[in-house]
C-alpha cells in the first residue's frame, strides 16, 4: 500500500508541476501580448508619419515571433481597440508578417473588431482581415450573410467589400461567383450610399473572373440596382474604367463648346 500511494503522489505532485508550468507560461506569454501591443501603439504616436500598413520595426516583428498565433490575436484586439487607422493598420500588419496568426483568426475575435467600425476607412481595414478568412473557410458563409443582413450600414459594407478577397487575385483571390453574388443578392435593393458603393466594387472585382455572371446580375436586378452601380459597373465592363473620361472634341487642345 506504501508503494502505490507513494507512486500516486508522485504522479500527482508532476501532473501538479506540469499544470504549474502551463499557467505560469500563459501569464508569461499574456504580459509579453500586452507589452507588445502597447509598445506598438506608443511607437506610432511618437511617430506619426509612419506607415504602419506597408510595415513594422523588426524589433516588433521579432518580439511577435516568439508568440502563438492565439496570442498575436490578442495584441492585434489590444491595437484594434486603441483606436485610429494607424494602430489597426499595424495591427493587420502584425498578424500578416506572422507565420500562423493569420490562420488563428475566427469570428468572435473579427465581431469584437467589427462592432467599432464607423467610417470606410475601418471597413477596409477589417475586411483585409476578415475577406481571407472567409475565404479559407475560418469563418463562415451563414456568419457574412449575417453581416450583410445587419441594420448597421458598416456591417452591411463589410460583407460586401469581403468579397473583394474572394476575387482580387493580388490578395490571394481566385474567384468565387456564387459567394459573391450570394453577399449581392442580398444588398441589392440597398440605398445606403456606403453600400452602393461597396457593391459597385464587389461587382467590378468579380469582372475579371466572370463578365458574364456580372452581365446577368445587372440585368437580374436592374430594377432594384442604385444607378450609380448600375453606372459604374456597366461603365467597367465596357471602357475598363469606372469613371472614364468624356471624349473632347475638336483638335488636340481644343475644348469643345
Amino acid at each position: 500500500m506504501t508503494f502505490v500511494c507513494g507512486g500516486l503522489c508522485a504522479r500527482s505532485s508532476s501532473a501538479d508541476r506540469q499544470a504549474k508550468g502551463r499557467e505560469e507560461l500563459h501569464h508569461d506569454t499574456l504580459r509579453m501580448s500586452k507589452t507588445l501591443a502597447r509598445d506598438i501603439a506608443q511607437f506610432l504616436k511618437v511617430n506619426e508619419r509612419y506607415r504602419s500598413w506597408e510595415q513594422l520595426p523588426e524589433k516588433f516583428l521579432g518580439t511577435s515571433s516568439q508568440l502563438p498565433g492565439d496570442a498575436v490575436v490578442e495584441v492585434v484586439l489590444d491595437l484594434w481597440n486603441a483606436g485610429g487607422h494607424r494602430c489597426r493598420w499595424a495591427a493587420v500588419t502584425l498578424l500578416r508578417r506572422h507565420p500562423t496568426a493569420l490562420r488563428s483568426v475566427r469570428w468572435k475575435p473579427l465581431e469584437e473588431m467589427g462592432n467599432q467600425m464607423g467610417n470606410w476607412g475601418d471597413v477596409d481595414i477589417f475586411a483585409s482581415l476578415a475577406g481571407p478568412a472567409w475565404r479559407t473557410g475560418q469563418i463562415s458563409d451563414w456568419r457574412v450573410h449575417r453581416w450583410a443582413r445587419s441594420e448597421n450600414r458598416w456591417w452591411r459594407r463589410a460583407a460586401l467589400v469581403c468579397t473583394v478577397f474572394l476575387n482580387r487575385r493580388s490578395v490571394g483571390g481566385e474567384g468565387d461567383v456564387p459567394r459573391t453574388t450570394a453577399v449581392c443578392e442580398l444588398l441589392a435593393a440597398d440605398r445606403d450610399d456606403m453600400v452602393v458603393k461597396g457593391m459597385s466594387w464587389a461587382l467590378r472585382e468579380l469582372i475579371p473572373i466572370d463578365r458574364e455572371s456580372v452581365e446577368r446580375f445587372l440585368g437580374q436586378h436592374d430594377a432594384v440596382l442604385a444607378a450609380r452601380v448600375k453606372r459604374e459597373v456597366r461603365n467597367k465592363l465596357t471602357t475598363g474604367l469606372k469613371n472614364p473620361r468624356p471624349k473632347r472634341n475638336g483638335a488636340r487642345g481644343q475644348r469643345s463648346t
